[in-house]
């Protein structure tokens, strides 16, 4: 019998098997037939070129347009170059002494070819890409007699190199051929509810369809087993958060909040009053609040938090507030200390009645202060503590810890979350506030943050300065980055200063070539690839602060005081260069993404991001997002090599064309792969959402989550739903399943 368990060695041979576990991570029958087409190539309709990224591994259907040879000047040998195009762009598909490839590429001909996309001389092209060619003379029959080319729609999967996307359609053949089928883990009455096929069918016709109207219904299931699994994990959670107590920390009138609120030089929004409000209502309660509070880059979400720490602390508890890195962590206490005045000085002489006191706690403290931060969280002596993972360290306990705020919650493991959680120095657990400058799509927040109540604070406080963006398109136009270096002095010249962000530290990270090794050349001059499989410029890597850093400061930057700022920095060192940049005594600081959160500098005026392409569309809202915090307006400058016409470009393009978070949100979750959104904390190679778009198939999480809501209402442990449990294990990895569990 072959069972979705059965390993693909055994049914498809050892090479065979080793091939898909070690390129795409597919090991048993389940896993291929899981693996499910990226796209259908209908015969005659040709796969637009237009939008292929570089380093993509490819399969595309197009027509060989025509086909030359010529012989390498600096060593025997040929070069066979096809071009194929889809009737509007072009593609050269390169070969390296193999001339026979001339006759067989005849123009005319329709195929499918798969390769990676690389770079030559500022054109595209596929080196060495395997193809399946189409009979010229009968398209529908397949080249060579390939069978799985016979049907009207071509199933194209993700692929990997020497794995092309008809090689997967192959074995998945085989494997249908052998299967026995598998039990359907929803419940028939579900089934019927909601029209859906069953599980079996579903797999055959999502690989095998006959049309279109095959492909979605089979579609539509799977999407459903997606989103039930995950929503069983979420109806779980919510389930059993009513069974824990928590300190219940009613607001009081006379105390250190009111004292806070009546001393505010501005007026709250009325979006920061609102989300106020249902906080307050949330810490009364002796249910753990889980909150998650989304808002745009300074729209205020610090003081929404420090509401609710100070309403804790009145309440006779303690708040711990985690960030990210120690430079923002530090950043925050520095920033809760300004807004509280001398409310934060309890102990102190002449500080108020009613005061409270802030501990940093990070990793690097020095011993005797580290000791002492400590001592003041255990003792309850800080009503606010503030660090990094340090806070969740073993030795670290609180005396009654009753909120526990996480700035920017896509940063940290969920367990590390859970650990702070159970340091709280009570049987109850402590609440819990979310905060992020990433907005969520709604469809997301209802599928990864399904245990949180979500508010969005949409509404900039008054002040805020414009921020505008451009695309500085190195490739195409080199001229446009030596003005974005002037813009950057004159801009210093005017008093301001500027972000230089880069992907990369830099090190020893590349290999330097071998001395004495000379690439041949072109007939053009231009070095020939040493190997018949590369034949490209390999994407080069990305740019580094340090080597950046020098560049400019000999360079186009010389004369202007820089700074360099990275996470391999020790802590005082990151301190102190971030206090230098804050009080103005650095033009340009070089960073990493280190600055992409909570850094307020609002002299800073130009942000330069090297490499754009390398960083998500999110990523990039936010870093642009530490410019125009002041009185002057922000520029913020996309550098980077992406063509016209590519989808990494249009993503550039869409950042420099809205400051809407929101609305970049949706369009960051189209570009990205659907199953990467369950959580960075993941590892490994499996992905729960393989079909369910959560921008476009909103109408199915609605209904799967109200479905799962009644399913563990009337049995939370699933006993009576074998299948549904079973179905949890299979579509959400067990790594993820925890992930969700301790969110």
């Amino acid at each position: 019998m072959t069972t979705s368990e059965t390993g693909l060695d055994r049914v498809l041979g050892a090479k065979t098997g080793e091939a898909l576990e070690s390129s795409l991570g597919l090991s048993t029958v389940g896993d291929l037939l899981r693996h499910y087409p990226r796209r259908y190539a209908e015969r005659g309709e040709l796969t637009a070129i237009a939008g292929l990224e570089l380093d993509e591994h490819v399969t595309v259907l197009a027509k060989v347009d025509r086909v030359s040879k010529r012989s390498m000047r600096s060593r025997r040998g040929t070069i066979v170059e096809a071009r194929i195009t889809d009737g509007h762009r072009s593609l050269t598909c390169t070969f390296f002494n193999q001339a026979w490839r001339e006759r067989e590429l005849l123009p005319g001909r329709q195929g499918m070819f798969a390769g990676k996309v690389t770079a030559y001389r500022g054109s595209f092209q596929l080196s060495h890409p395997e193809y399946q060619l189409f009979d010229s003379d009968d398209p529908d029959q397949a080249g060579s007699a390939v069978e799985e080319f016979a049907g009207a729609l071509i199933p194209v999967y993700p692929s990997a190199q020497g794995l092309p996307s008809w090689s997967l359609a192959r074995c998945v053949r085989q494997v249908l051929d052998t299967w026995d089928g598998a039990d359907d883990p929803l419940p028939e009455e579900l089934r019927a509810e909601h029209r859906l096929l069953g599980l079996e069918t579903a797999l055959r016709k999502i690989h095998r369809p006959k049309d279109h109207a095959e492909v979605a219904a089979a579609q539509n299931r799977l999407k459903w087993d997606e989103a039930l699994a995950v929503q069983l994990v979420l109806a779980r959670l919510r389930e059993s958060a009513h069974e824990n107590p928590a300190p219940a920390c009613p607001r009081r009138e006379d105390g250190l909040l009111a004292d806070f609120d009546g001393r505010l030089p501005f007026q709250l929004t009325a979006g920061q009053a609102e989300i106020g409000t249902e906080i307050a209502a949330d810490l009364a309660a002796e249910q753990p609040m889980n909150r998650l509070v989304q808002g745009e880059v300074g729209s205020g979400k610090t003081v929404v938090a420090l509401r609710g720490m100070l309403q804790v602390v009145d309440a006779g508890r303690q708040a711990a507030m985690l960030a990210p890195t120690e430079v923002l962590a530090a950043q925050h206490a520095r920033s809760l200390a300004e807004l509280l005045g001398d409310l934060s000085t309890a102990g102190e002489l002449g500080a108020p009645e009613r005061a409270t006191r802030i501990t940093l706690l990070t990793g690097s403290l020095p011993a005797a202060a580290r000791k002492k931060a400590l001592l003041e969280a255990a003792s309850g002596e800080a009503g606010i503590v503030v660090g990094t993972h340090a806070l969740i360290q073993d030795r670290v306990s609180f005396a009654d810890l009753g909120l526990v705020v996480v700035d920017e919650q896509h940063r940290f493991g969920v367990e590390q979350r859970d650990a702070l959680r159970a340091r709280g120095g009570s049987e109850s657990a402590p609440h819990v506030l979310v905060m992020t400058a990433t907005p969520i799509p709604r469809t997301v927040a209802m599928t990864v943050y399904g245990d949180l109540e979500t508010s969005a604070l949409r509404e900039l406080p008054s002040g805020r300065s414009p921020i505008s963006t451009s695309v500085v398109p190195v490739a195409e136009k080199p001229a446009w980055l030596d003005r974005a270096w002037q813009r950057v002095r004159e801009e210093v010249a005017a008093g301001h200063q500027v972000y230089v962000v880069c992907p990369r530290i830099g090190d020893d990270e590349q290999n330097p070539p071998k001395k004495g090794k000379k690439k041949p050349r072109t007939d053009d001059g231009v070095e020939e690839p040493e190997d018949a499989g590369a034949g490209t410029d390999e994407r080069r890597p990305p740019l580094a602060v340090l080597d950046v850093a020098e560049r400019l400061s000999t360079g186009p930057l010389s004369g202007l005081r820089l700074g360099v700022l990275h996470g391999r920095l020790a802590a005082d060192d990151k301190d102190a260069v971030m206090r230098a940049f804050a009080a103005g005594e650095l033009d340009v600081l070089v960073a990493t993404t280190v600055v992409e959160v909570g850094v307020n500098v609002p002299n800073a005026t130009v942000m330069v991001i090297m490499d754009a392409d390398r960083f998500g569309v999110s990523q990039l809202h936010q870093l642009r997002g530490r410019v125009g915090r002041g009185s002057a307006p922000g520029l913020c400058l996309l550098v980077s090599e992406a063509m016209a016409g590519t989808s990494t470009r249009d993503r550039l393009d869409a950042v420099a064309s809205t400051t809407d978070g929101f609305e970049l949100a949706r369009l960051d979750l189209e570009l990205r792969r659907e199953g990467d959104v369950l959580g960075a904390a993941q590892s490994g190679r499996r992905s729960g959402l393989k079909m369910l778009s959560l921008l476009r198939d909103e109408d199915v999480i609605a209904e799967a989550r109200d479905a799962a809501q009644r399913y563990v209402a009337d049995d939370p442990s699933l006993r009576a739903h074998p299948g549904l449990a079973r179905m949890v294990g299979e579509v959400v990895d067990e790594g993820r399943a925890g992930y969700l569990e301790k969110s």
